[in-house]
């Protein structure tokens, strides 16, 4: 669960509106007395605030608190259950959807291979349809959607949220995402970058609760970092922020798709270690990958078990990718740094080479603050984060959202 930091000082009724929603999700329960000295405002102003957000089904009166010598309190409490998210994770090779409550629960999900980056017309087909069959398993009130959260594995400009970078994805070309969703479920649609995404599912339910400022580092297909800085995520100017994997580690080394060579990308995503895994089978002739077709699941559950050819190319993954986070230990000081996407599930394994790597080539006093960990939030990360974009949204100003309207 989020811990609750000191509300800072709001000037507008929505700036209010938006404090006390946060605050009273986060505590679940509170009295209209409780947000009044936790915001520092009087308790009219409060009860004004408390008593438009009463009128948007996202709170309610649950029961009365306990007594310090007066009446007791009535207690105000957050509907969990009153709206549900779609969470869609839009990865290079395939697509999964969640749908949550407001609490961040899961209440169905699916997940199916695709060739995302050849066939967007099909990712789209695929995304509205997993929708579908999970707001059928759930089986609730369809009107209770209050929007969809979308991770493209792709910078994403904040002025132009509806464009993939061509050169990361080719034939998305001119295809856009949001007006599709739009039209068929008739709901705010939110979109961001993958480990963006990722971070902010592991700030709100993951390793980095608590944590303002961390790194997470998605490494699958591709590499990407989400910065959060502050609390917040930070995109840079036009949003391209964090896209660790096309750093240069080796001027020689193989041609990336953003048209350089030796990007780390290229030494540590998922294709480039499989590919690494059956170069090396013919000198480990016993090895538990001779004999197969590896993928990084094969792979991960071969070095998880001890075994010598698996071991060595996530070793050799760790030293690269330790090679970039000492610079971005260096660079930023984070109080973190979180693995997570498919590699991440090498766990120990990897993280023991990683932190060597590290520890050669980074500053004491950067080293020290920053505890490198793996994520614990498992394959569902991205499309939780992608949910939880739109509860932060819903958080902030729930008058974008069907429903709520009256906030």
């Amino acid at each position: 669960m989020p811990y609750v930091r000191k509300a800072p000082r709001a000037d507008t009724d929505r700036e209010l509106t938006s404090t006390v929603l946060e605050l009273v999700w986060r505590r679940q329960q509170v009295s209209r007395a409780e947000i009044a000295r936790h915001t520092g405002r009087s308790r009219s102003t409060i009860s004004e605030a408390v008593a438009r957000l009463l009128d948007t089904g996202l709170v309610a009166e649950v029961g009365s608190g306990e007594s310090r010598g007066g009446r007791r309190p009535i207690l105000i409490g957050f509907q969990d259950e009153a709206g549900v998210i779609l969470g869609v994770d839009i990865g290079a090779t395939h697509v999964a959807v969640i749908l949550t409550d407001l609490r961040g629960r899961t209440l169905a999900w699916r997940e199916r291979p695709h060739p995302v980056r050849s066939d967007p017309k099909g990712a789209d087909a695929l995304i509205t349809g997993l929708g579908e069959v999970c707001l059928h398993e759930w089986n609730g009130d369809r009107d209770r959607l209050m929007g969809i959260g979308v991770a493209v594995p792709s910078p994403v400009d904040p002025q132009s949220p509806d464009v993939v970078l061509d050169r990361v994805l080719p034939a998305w070309r001119g295809h856009g995402i949001l007006d599709r969703l739009k039209s068929v479920f008739d709901v705010p649609v939110f979109v961001d970058n993958d480990a963006n995404l990722g971070a902010v599912a592991e700030h709100w339910w993951g390793k980095a609760v608590g944590i303002d400022d961390f790194v997470y580092l998605k490494v699958a297909t591709g590499v990407g970092a989400g910065l959060m800085i502050g609390g917040e995520i930070y995109r840079g100017a036009t949003g391209v922020a964090g896209e660790i994997g096309h750093i240069a580690i080796d001027p020689n080394g193989p041609k990336c798709v953003c048209g350089n060579r030796g990007c780390l990308a290229t030494f540590v995503g998922t294709r480039h270690l499989v590919e690494r895994a059956t170069a090396l089978v013919p000198s480990h002739p016993d090895s538990a990958l001779a004999g197969t077709e590896p993928d990084i699941r094969i792979i991960e559950d071969a070095a998880l078990a001890g075994d010598e050819l698996a071991l060595r190319v996530v070793n050799e993954a760790a030293v690269h990718l330790g090679i970039v986070v000492a610079g971005v230990l260096n660079l930023m000081n984070p109080g973190s740094v979180i693995i997570g996407g498919s590699l991440a599930r090498a766990g120990d394994r990897l993280l023991a080479p990683l932190r060597e790597a590290v520890a050669s080539r980074t500053l004491v006093a950067s080293a020290a603050a920053s505890e490198i960990r793996t994520s614990e939030l498992g394959k569902r990360a991205t499309a939780l984060g992608a949910a939880t974009h739109v509860l932060v949204a819903a958080l902030d100003n729930p008058r974008l959202f069907p429903g709520v309207k009256s906030a």
